[in-house]
C-alpha cells in the first residue's frame, strides 16, 4: 500500500530579490523628514555645515546599525527580525514582550499614523475639501470624529493590506515602483533648486540670526543640548531600516541579499539626505530657514522660489506618495511580527498560518489592519507611539548587544557576513543608544515610565499563553 505523504502547512516562500530587499529599506526609511526636519535642526544647531554633518553622522550611525542587524539577519534568515534576535540572543519571554509592543502600539500605532497622514496630504492637494465631519461620538467625554479625513485613512489600510495579502513578489515590486518614485522627486526637487531657483552658496558661511524658531525651545537652541536635539530629529528621518529585517524568511538567498540591502539602502538614503539639503541652505540664508512656520516646510518654500504657489501643492503630492509608500512597506513587515510569535505558539494560533495560493500570513494582515485601523479612528496612535519609544529604545539597544553575546556563546556558528567595524562600531551605537534613553528618560519621565508599564502588561499574556502552548 502506498505511503500517504504528510499534509504540510503553506509557510512563506523566498520570492524578494535583492532590488526589491534594497527599495524596502529606502521606501521606509524615507517619510516625511527630509522635507521637514531642516528648520528645526537649523534652529538647533544654527549653520548649515553643522547641520549637513548632523546628517552625515546620523546616516553613519544608522548604517553602522544596519550593518549590525545585517549580521544577526544572516544567520537567522526568518520572519519577524528583531524578535527572533531577541529571542535567540536572551529568552522567548522578552521577545514576546517586544512582539507585544510591537504589535498593540508601535506597529499599529505608526500604521494609523501613515494612513491619517495620507489623507490630510490628499486634503492638502484638494484644497480642504475633506474637512467635512459625518458624525462625532462622545466616549465618556472623549469625542471622536467620523468624517471624509477617516474614511480616506480606512481606504487607505484596506488597500495596502489587500496588496499585501497578495504574493510577497507582487508586494515587492509594488514597493520598489514607489521607492523609484520616493527617490525620483527627491533628485527632481534637488537638481530643479540647482538649475532654476536663485541660489547662493556663501549660505552656507552664515549663521542664524534672529530665526523665529517656532515651536523649537530656547533649551534646545545651540550647544550640547541643541546638537543632541538635532541628532534626534535626524535618527527620526533615518528611521525604519530595521523593518526590513521583518522579512528576513522571504528575501532570496538572504545571507548575501540582506547585508547588501541594508547597506545599500542606507548610503542611498543618506546620499538623498545630504544632497536635497545642500540645496535648501543654496537657496535659503539660515535665518530665513529657521524663520518658516512650523505650519510649512523648507522644501515648499524652497520650491516657492522658481515655481510659485504650485510649489505648496507639488510638496504636498511628494510628502502623500512617501507616506504612501512608508506606509505599504510598514504594513507588510510588521505583520511578521504577530505570524512569527503565533508559530512559537506565543500568539494567536490562528495568525500562524499562510495563504495556500499566496504563501503570505494573510490573517495577520488582516488583524493587523483591523486594530491599526481603530487606532486611526480613535485618533490615540501618537500618544501610544510616543509612549513606547523609551521602551522600543531598550529593545533597540537589546538587539545591537545580541551581536556580542551571540559571538561569545555561538563561536561556531559560521558568519557569512559579520558586522563591519566589530566590536567598536557596535558598541559607539550602544552608547548612542544608550544617550537616547538617558535624554528621554529626563526629558520625559512619565511619558517613559508609561511606556514601560504598556509593555509589562504583556507579562501575564506571555504566561497565559506559555501554558496554553501545547508541547
Amino acid at each position: 500500500m502506498p505511503t500517504i505523504p504528510p499534509i504540510r502547512d503553506p509557510t512563506l516562500i523566498r520570492g524578494l530579490g535583492l532590488i526589491a530587499a534594497t527599495a524596502i529599506v529606502i521606501g521606509n526609511v524615507i517619510g516625511t523628514g527630509v522635507f521637514l526636519k531642516s528648520r528645526v535642526m537649523t534652529c538647533n544647531v544654527g549653520t548649515p555645515g553643522r547641520v549637513i554633518g548632523v546628517w552625515v553622522v546620523a546616516g553613519l550611525l544608522s548604517l553602522a546599525g544596519a550593518l549590525t542587524y545585517a549580521e544577526l539577519a544572516a544567520i537567522w534568515p526568518r520572519a519577524g527580525g528583531e524578535y527572533v534576535f531577541i529571542r535567540e540572543a536572551y529568552s522567548s519571554r522578552l521577545a514576546f514582550l517586544y512582539g507585544w509592543m510591537r504589535f498593540f502600539v508601535a506597529s499599529a500605532g505608526s500604521i494609523a499614523a501613515l494612513a491619517v497622514g495620507f489623507a490630510i496630504f490628499i486634503n492638502v492637494l484638494l484644497g480642504g475639501t475633506l474637512d467635512v465631519t459625518y458624525f462625532t461620538l462622545n466616549l465618556r467625554g472623549y469625542e471622536i470624529n467620523f468624517g471624509r479625513i477617516q474614511v480616506i485613512a480606512l481606504t487607505a489600510i484596506a488597500f495596502v493590506t489587500l496588496i499585501n495579502c497578495a504574493s510577497v513578489s507582487l508586494g515587492g515590486k509594488f514597493a520598489s515602483a514607489l521607492t523609484a518614485l520616493k527617490v525620483g522627486i527627491i533628485l527632481a526637487l534637488g537638481m530643479a533648486v540647482l538649475l532654476f531657483a536663485p541660489g547662493d552658496w556663501t549660505h552656507f558661511l552664515s549663521s542664524n540670526q534672529g530665526g523665529s524658531c517656532e515651536g523649537v525651545a530656547a533649551a534646545a537652541r545651540g550647544g550640547s543640548a541643541g546638537f543632541a536635539a538635532a541628532m534626534l530629529g535626524a535618527l527620526w528621518a533615518y528611521n525604519g531600516w530595521n523593518e526590513m529585517t521583518f522579512l528576513s524568511g522571504e528575501v532570496k538567498n538572504p545571507q548575501r541579499n540582506i547585508p547588501i540591502a541594508l547597506g545599500c539602502g542606507m548610503a542611498i538614503v543618506g546620499a538623498l539626505y545630504i544632497f536635497v539639503n545642500s540645496t535648501y541652505f543654496y537657496v535659503l540664508t539660515p535665518t530665513e530657514v529657521a524663520n518658516v512656520p512650523a505650519t510649512s516646510s523648507v522644501a515648499a518654500v524652497v520650491a516657492q522660489s522658481f515655481l510659485g504657489p504650485v510649489a505648496v501643492s507639488l510638496i504636498a503630492a511628494a510628502m502623500l506618495s512617501s507616506t504612501f509608500g512608508a506606509l505599504h512597506i510598514s504594513n507588510m513587515a510588521s505583520a511578521r511580527v504577530p505570524y512569527a510569535m503565533a508559530r512559537d505558539g506565543l500568539f494567536s494560533k490562528h495568525l500562524a498560518r499562510c495563504s495556500e495560493r499566496t504563501h503570505v500570513p494573510v490573517r495577520a494582515l488582516i488583524v493587523q489592519g483591523l486594530w491599526a485601523s481603530v487606532l486611526a479612528l480613535s485618533g490615540s496612535y501618537d500618544t501610544l507611539t510616543d509612549y513606547v519609544i523609551f521602551a522600543n529604545c531598550i529593545f533597540f539597544g537589546l538587539v545591537i548587544a545580541s551581536v556580542f553575546i551571540i559571538r561569545r556563546r555561538m563561536p561556531e556558528v559560521e558568519r557569512v557576513y559579520r558586522a563591519w567595524g566589530y566590536p567598536w562600531i557596535p558598541m559607539l551605537f550602544l552608547l548612542t543608544t544608550a544617550w537616547l534613553l538617558i535624554t528621554t528618560l529626563i526629558t520625559a519621565p512619565l511619558r517613559s515610565l508609561i511606556g514601560l508599564g504598556l509593555v509589562a502588561l504583556g507579562v501575564p499574556v506571555y504566561y497565559y499563553q506559555s501554558r496554553a502552548k501545547k508541547p
